[in-house]
């Protein structure tokens, strides 16, 4: 199966390791730069998506207490600002629909009393009260605190047709919503914790 040692020249076998060691590092030398060399584009990037306007968002206190409908202006910033606000994670997943790996975001375990708001604007999107633990390692709810906070649209993206779900008031990616929930809904909102901040109520 493998080729035996037995009567290979010392001198090619010396240069065979010279050549995957210099390979090795060049690919982590390539691993590092495009590491830290791309971060200094993104955090100066004057790209923005989205464009002005005005939506209209119901508001809630931190206990999830209705305050009321609001029409506020929609909220856009170019990426280097949303990176310098959000840092790495964050902006990757909130503002590039970057997915956290399973069991890794901080508040899939969470079922406190309180609200999930935006991470980018602060938007009440979700409560505790209607989280429930799905097994598949995200946060995950029946509904969200308000219909008019969310907006919901086609995504085709790694050949499978889903629907994502985003921030109404910045667009900022939250997951996605599937069919397979419990009542009375029948939907899970499947979030990503990098895109939200738990407050206590």
């Amino acid at each position: 199966m493998f080729d035996s040692d037995a009567g290979r020249d010392p001198q090619s076998s010396k240069l065979t390791r010279r050549v995957f060691g210099a390979g090795a590092v060049v690919a982590v030398s390539a691993f590092v730069a495009a590491k830290f060399f791309r971060s200094p584009g993104v955090e100066a990037s004057p790209v923005v998506h989205g464009a002005p306007g005005q939506v209209k968002i119901v508001t809630f206190k931190d206990d999830g207490t209705k305050i009321g409908e609001e029409v506020m202006p929609k909220v856009v910033k170019t990426d280097g600002e949303w990176f310098q606000q959000l840092g790495g994670n964050s902006f990757r997943i909130a503002r590039q629909a970057d997915t956290e790996m399973p069991f890794s975001g901080v508040s899939w375990k969470e079922h406190r009393p309180g609200i999930f708001r935006c991470i980018c604007c602060d938007t009440a999107l979700f409560s505790s009260k209607t989280k429930f633990e799905s097994g598949t390692g995200w946060p995950s709810f029946w509904a969200p605190l308000a219909k008019e906070n969310v907006a919901e649209k086609n995504d085709s993206t790694m050949g499978m047709d889903r629907t994502e779900v985003e921030c109404a008031r910045c667009d900022g990616h939250l997951g996605h919503v599937f069919n397979d929930g419990p009542e009375p809904t029948g939907l899970r909102y499947c979030m990503n914790s990098a895109s939200m901040r738990f407050v206590k109520a």
